[in-house]
C-alpha cells in the first residue's frame, strides 16, 4: 500500500518513542494506518537507552525483562517472529537477594529450593510460601483478566460487575504490606517481595496488595535477559515498525498539540507542522497536559489537578565499568538494609534520599560476557530516590548519595569503584531534561493509593478528540511490558474505530 494513498482518518502522528509508543505505531501500522512517530532524543527508547564506553555496554533504564509473551505478540500481530529481531534468554535463578544479616536468597522458578533458602533464617516462612505463592497466582490471573488487557474508557467499563467483583477479590483497600504479613514473619521475607511494589514506583506500606502477583510473574513466568542487552527490545520493535512503514523521526521536539473545535488537528514541532486527526502522546500524561495543551483544552487535567496527584519515586543510577570480577554477583541482584521501611519514609515523607537504601545492580556482563572488558564489570547500580522536589538539590546530593552508595556496597563485598574506568551518575533532573517526566519520576504517578492504582489517568482524552495517551502513567500502569500493553491495547481500539 502506498503511504500517499493512506486517507486522512488512517494517519497518526505519536509523540516519543518509548515502549508504549512503538507498541502503538507497530500496532496500527499492522492494521493499516500511517504513521510518524516523532522523539525529542537522538534515538529512540524513551527512558531505555544505550551506553557505550571503554568496551563496557550499559544499558540506562528498565533492566528486568518479565512477560515475554507481550512482546512475543506484537510481532505475531504484524505477521512476523519474534525471535528474527530480537533474541530472550530465561534466567535461572532469577535474581539474588542479598540481606544485611548475611542470609541469601537467590528467587527461583523451584519452590522446593526456595523453601529451603528461607528456611535458613525462618522456617515458619518457608512452610507458608506454597501458599503465598498461590494467591500471588490468582492476583496475576484477576489482573490480567480484568485491568492488564482491556483498556478502560468510561464509568461504565470501570463499573461493570465483572469488574467490580473481581476488584474486591484482589482486596484493594489491602496494602501489599499487609497482605505478606498474612503469610510471613521474617523481615528478609517480608522485604524480598514487598520490594515488588517499587517496580511501579510506590511503596509496599501504601500501595495495594495486587502487586503480591509479581512474586508469580518472576518466580514462574520468568524473568529474562536479551542478547546484546536490553535495548535490543527497542531495537527489535524500531526495525518492525519501520518495515511496516513507519516514520520514526528523532531529535525532533514537539512543542504544542494543535486543537481546534475541540478536535486535534496535529502537533507542532521544531521541525514544523505535523498534521494529523489522531495524536498518540506516548510521555508522561501529565507532562502532555502541562506543556502541549493550553489549559482551556483540558479542563479535567488542570495545572491544580496534575499537582495533587503524587510522582512515583525516583532513583540515582550509577553505570560503572570497573576491571574486576564480583563473585557475589548474578545478573541481577539486591542488597537490602537492616530495616526495609525508612527508605520509603525518607522517600515519600521526607523527600530525601535514603539513609540506608536498598541496592539494586544489574551485571548483564554475568551473562552476556562481550558486554564488558573480559577482565571487567558492566554495573548498572539503581538506588531509589525521591521525585524532583524543592528541599532536594541534586547538585548537592549527587555526590552525597552517590559516596553513600558506593560505600554501602563495599560493606557488601562490592568494592574498588572508586577506581572505575567508567563512572557516570544520571540523576532525577537528568532523566527529567531528558524525558520530560514529570518531577523525574521513572513510573510517573506512584501507585500509593486505590485511585492512583486502579484509576489512572485515561488513554484516552475526554476534552480533545482524537488525543490518546499510552505509557506508565496511564491505564494499565508502570513496567515495561505492562507499558507495551498499553500501547497496543491503544492502537487495536484506535484501528478497530475507524
Amino acid at each position: 500500500m502506498e503511504r500517499e494513498a493512506v486517507p486522512l482518518n488512517k494517519q497518526a502522528v505519536i509523540i516519543g518513542a518509548g515502549f508504549g509508543s512503538l507498541s502503538c505505531a507497530v500496532t496500527l501500522a499492522a492494521k493499516g494506518w500511517k504513521v510518524t512517530v516523532l522523539e525529542r532524543q537522538d534515538q529512540p527508547g524513551g527512558k531505555l537507552q544505550r551506553v557505550t564506553e571503554q568496551g563496557y555496554t550499559f544499558d540506562r533504564g528498565p533492566s528486568t525483562i518479565t512477560m515475554p509473551h507481550v512482546f512475543r505478540s506484537l510481532y505475531e500481530l504484524a505477521g512476523a517472529q519474534m525471535e528474527d529481531y530480537v533474541e530472550l534468554y530465561e534466567l535461572e535463578p532469577r535474581t539474588r537477594n542479598v540481606f544485611a544479616d548475611g542470609h541469601m536468597v537467590d528467587l527461583s522458578r523451584d519452590t522446593a529450593y526456595m523453601r529451603e533458602q528461607i528456611a535458613a533464617y525462618s522456617p515458619d516462612d518457608a512452610g507458608r510460601y506454597d501458599e503465598f505463592m498461590a494467591e500471588a497466582e490468582l492476583l496475576y490471573r484477576l489482573s490480567e483478566k480484568q485491568f492488564l488487557n482491556r483498556l478502560l474508557l468510561s464509568w461504565k467499563d470501570k463499573l461493570s460487575p465483572a469488574l467490580v467483583r473481581d476488584l474486591l477479590r484482589v482486596r484493594p483497600f489491602l496494602t501489599l504490606q499487609s497482605l505478606l504479613q498474612r503469610y510471613f514473619r521474617h523481615p528478609n521475607t517480608l522485604a524480598m517481595l514487598g520490594r515488588y511494589a517499587t517496580y511501579v514506583g510506590s511503596s509496599p506500606y501504601q500501595s495495594p496488595a495486587i502487586f503480591a502477583m509479581l512474586g508469580h510473574v518472576e518466580a514462574k513466568l520468568g524473568v529474562y535477559g536479551v542478547k546484546g542487552g536490553i535495548y535490543k527490545l527497542v531495537e527489535g520493535l524500531v526495525a518492525l515498525a519501520r518495515r511496516l512503514g513507519v516514520e520514526i523521526v528523532t531529535g525532533t521536539e514537539v512543542t504544542g498539540i494543535a486543537v481546534a473545535g475541540g478536535k486535534a488537528e496535529g502537533v507542532e514541532t521544531s521541525r514544523g507542522f505535523y498534521p494529523a486527526q489522531t495524536v498518540i502522546a506516548g510521555g508522561d500524561v501529565l507532562s502532555v497536559n502541562r506543556m502541549l495543551l493550553p489549559e482551556s483544552s483540558r479542563r479535567t487535567m488542570s495545572d491544580r489537578t496534575i499537582g495533587r496527584y503524587e510522582p512515583s519515586l525516583s532513583g540515582l543510577v550509577t553505570l560503572a565499568g570497573v576491571r574486576r570480577k564480583y563473585e557475589q554477583l548474578l545478573h541481577h541482584t539486591v542488597f537490602f538494609p537492616e530495616q526495609y521501611e525508612p527508605e520509603f519514609r525518607d522517600i515519600f515523607e521526607k523527600r530525601r534520599p535514603p539513609q540506608n537504601p536498598t541496592l539494586y545492580v544489574c551485571h548483564s556482563g554475568y551473562s552476556e560476557p562481550g558486554m564488558a572488558p573480559v577482565d571487567g564489570s558492566n554495573l548498572f547500580i539503581l538506588a531509589n530516590a525521591p521525585y524532583l522536589n524543592s528541599g532536594c538539590d541534586w547538585a548537592r546530593e549527587t555526590e552525597v548519595y552517590g559516596r553513600r552508595i558506593t560505600d554501602t556496597l563495599k560493606s557488601f563485598g562490592i568494592g574498588g569503584l572508586e577506581q572505575a574506568e567508567v563512572l557516570q551518575r544520571y540523576t532525577p533532573q537528568n532523566l527529567a531534561a531528558d524525558t520530560l517526566a514529570h518531577r523525574g519520576a521513572i513510573y510517573g504517578i506512584s501507585s500509593n493509593s486505590v485511585r492512583q492504582t486502579f484509576f489512572r489517568p485515561a488513554n484516552r482524552s475526554r476534552e480533545v478528540q482524537g488525543l490518546w495517551y499510552v505509557g506508565g502513567t496511564t491505564h494499565p500502569g508502570g513496567g515495561t511490558p505492562v507499558v507495551s500493553l498499553s500501547g497496543r491495547l491503544v492502537g487495536e481500539h484506535i484501528a478497530g474505530e475507524s
